[in-house]
This record gives structure tokens, sequence and C-alpha cells, in this order.
């Protein structure tokens, strides 16, 4: 015991701040690949650690032999398995919200923008119209916006109603908006990779948590089964909105009131 207690000696502020740190970035990874399918691979690497560790504590030749060859492969194997994750980490980092920053819309637009989509969520949901919107905010959705029909509109909840009309060229796929404006309709967007989603969730909603999983956009959805209305944000799902709280959310994840992580917990 008092071998372990001489290292409290060479603990100092520095050391300290640099184990809190650490600490820190491995809650933000965790965080980060929570309901992910990286979940799994880890699981998986860490049997392959306990049976490497094994093998050699028992002297399994042959077995640790296997077992140094497949650490060989995964080392240039596991780069392109977690490039989703990888990438959204970097993504996070170059937009820096490590920390929780976020670029808003001034509070006067953000509540017009609101508005206007509760009001035409509404409206397709009493008819049971199914629509997605994404709302753009750091990260940039060109490569999305360019896969549709780019509009450059300004947005009203008449032109919201009028793009998701059932048999209208444009109501099929996902209409981006940037500040108050429409980009684009018609839109391609990637489906969620968490595989533990449920299975009552459509293309819709796996599209919607599929490009908040890839970017820090917020999605809305109105769901053409059940006229359900739901918020997508961080790769989660929030579901039977009604339009005061979707008009709330939208106001506070868009404009300059709370960030979204205290949103979250609401």
């Amino acid at each position: 015991m008092s071998r372990y207690l001489a290292y409290l000696n060479y603990i100092d502020v520095r050391t300290i701040i640099d184990i809190l740190i650490i600490a820190f970035v491995i809650y933000k990874l965790l965080m980060w690949i929570k309901g992910t399918r990286a979940v799994q691979l880890l699981k998986g690497l860490a049997v392959l650690l306990v049976a490497s560790a094994l093998s050699a504590q028992f002297n399994l030749t042959t077995i640790n032999w296997l077992l140094e060859k497949t650490w060989t492969a995964l080392a240039i194997a596991l780069p392109v398995v977690f490039q989703p994750e990888l990438r959204r980490a970097l993504e996070r980092l170059g937009r820096g919200s490590f920390f929780g920053r976020r670029s808003v819309l001034a509070e006067e637009e953000a509540r017009g923008v609101a508005h206007n989509v509760a009001q035409a969520a509404e409206n397709l949901a009493q008819r049971y119209v199914g629509a997605l919107l994404v709302f753009t905010r750091e990260t940039g959705l060109l490569e999305y916006v360019e896969s549709g029909v780019k509009m450059d509109a300004l947005l009203s909840e008449e032109a919201l109603v009028n793009i998701f009309e059932p048999y209208t060229p444009l109501h099929d796929g996902a209409t981006i908006i940037g500040g108050n404006r429409i980009l684009a309709a018609a839109c391609y967007l990637p489906l969620t990779e968490n595989p533990f989603i449920s299975t009552e969730l459509g293309t819709r909603h796996r599209a919607a948590l599929g490009i908040t999983e890839q970017s820090d956009a917020i999605a809305v959805v109105v769901s053409e089964e059940t006229g359900t209305i739901s918020l997508a944000e961080g790769g989660k799902l929030m579901r039977g909105l009604r339009k005061g709280d979707l008009e709330q959310k939208l106001k506070d994840l868009l404009g300059p009131g709370q960030d979204s992580e205290r949103n979250e917990r609401r």
C-alpha cells in the first residue's frame, strides 16, 4: 500500500488536468458511438484482446500466432470499418462542436421559420401527407442539395405544403432549408446506420436519422401512415410532437436560445 501511496507525490495540477482532459475525450467518443454499430465492433475487439491475453498466458502457440496475424490485418481494416464514426468525429471537430458551439439564426428569423414549419407540418399531418424537412446549421449539405431540384425560394407555409402535395413533381424526397430559404426539394439523403431503431420506422424517418447522424442538421418528419410529427437531431428521434412543441423546439435549436444538449435533456 505504501508503494502506491508514494505515487501520490508525483501528482500535481498538470497531471490532474491531463487526466481530466483524457477522461473528457473518452466520454465524448463514447457518446459519439453510442447507439451505432461501432459498439458491437468494439465488443468484438474486446473479445480478441481477452483471447490474445489468455493465449499468451497459457502459451497456446498456434492460437497466439493466429491472433497476431489477425491484429495485423485489423490495423489496416479498422479505419475502413470505422469510417462513418471517424468521419463524424472529424466533422464535429472541424465545425467546433466539440464544446457545443453552433451557428444560429437571428431571433426574429428563427421565430418565423419555426412558425411556418410548424403550421405546414400540422396541415400535412391532419391530411396524412408525408413530409421530410432538413435544416442546415454548421455543416454544409451541398452534396445533398445537388441531388435534388434547386429552388432558392423564400420559406413559407404555403410553399412547404405545395411541395409535399401528393402526385406533384417534388413531393417525394427531402426538402432542405438554409436560414429562411428553401434551398432544394426532392433530395436524396443517407439512411441511418443504427441497427437498433424500431422496425416501425419507414424510409423518411430513417433518412432523417441518417442525415442527423452524419451532420449537425435537424430534420422534421411527418408520417404518411399515422400523421405523427417527429423531430430528429444528433441521430435521435423525438416522436409525437404537437404544433406548439415543434415550434418551440425549432426556435430553441435554430435560434439564439439554449444549446441543443440542454434542449435534449428537457
